[in-house]
């Protein structure tokens, strides 16, 4: 297994673990894929992925993480787990500093768990998941949760008992 190459771009990201929450996801993942990639992760900050996401996706505001697959995936039916990925090289991550912290505050959650969430929800895009319609989106969030309670993260798909 290989841990993700990670680029920081904002400091803050060094502060808050980037490097180590990057290889804890990168490696949940490839564990429960059962097979190596290569990732980059970079740290950024609001302004930066504001203008990625302008720039790859013609939406210019700041999200919490994107993700730029190296391979083409083949197409699928909608929530059928797509097929294993190849070893190599997967691609690229990008995710924010702030925003990623408004929303683990906002839903109070450690913000390791949800950086790690981010990362993995990411990752599986890389190989081929997406959440264009509600069963692609059950199957990637099923795989979600399988990689993260292998962490003891709770699913974060889960209302806070708190907010009740």
């Amino acid at each position: 297994m290989r841990p993700p190459d990670v680029v920081i771009e904002d400091e803050r990201w060094s502060d808050a673990g980037l490097e180590r929450l990057a290889e804890t996801a990168a490696l949940a993942l490839q564990e429960w894929l059962r097979v190596s990639g290569e990732i980059v992760v970079m740290g950024c900050d609001d302004r930066r992925i504001a203008g990625l996401n302008a720039e790859f996706r013609d939406k210019p505001k700041a999200t919490n993480v994107l993700s730029w697959p190296s391979a083409e995936h083949s197409p699928r039916e909608p929530g059928a787990v797509p097929d294993a990925p190849q070893p190599g090289e997967w691609g690229d991550i990008a995710i924010a500093y702030e925003t990623c912290v408004a929303e683990a505050r906002a839903a109070n959650r450690p913000l390791d768990h949800h950086v790690i969430h981010l990362l993995v929800h990411a990752g599986l895009h890389l190989v081929g998941y997406d959440h264009e319609d509600d069963r692609d989106a059950e199957t990637m969030q099923q795989a979600e949760r399988s990689i993260l309670q292998r962490l003891s993260i709770p699913d974060p798909y889960e209302p806070d008992l708190a907010d009740d």
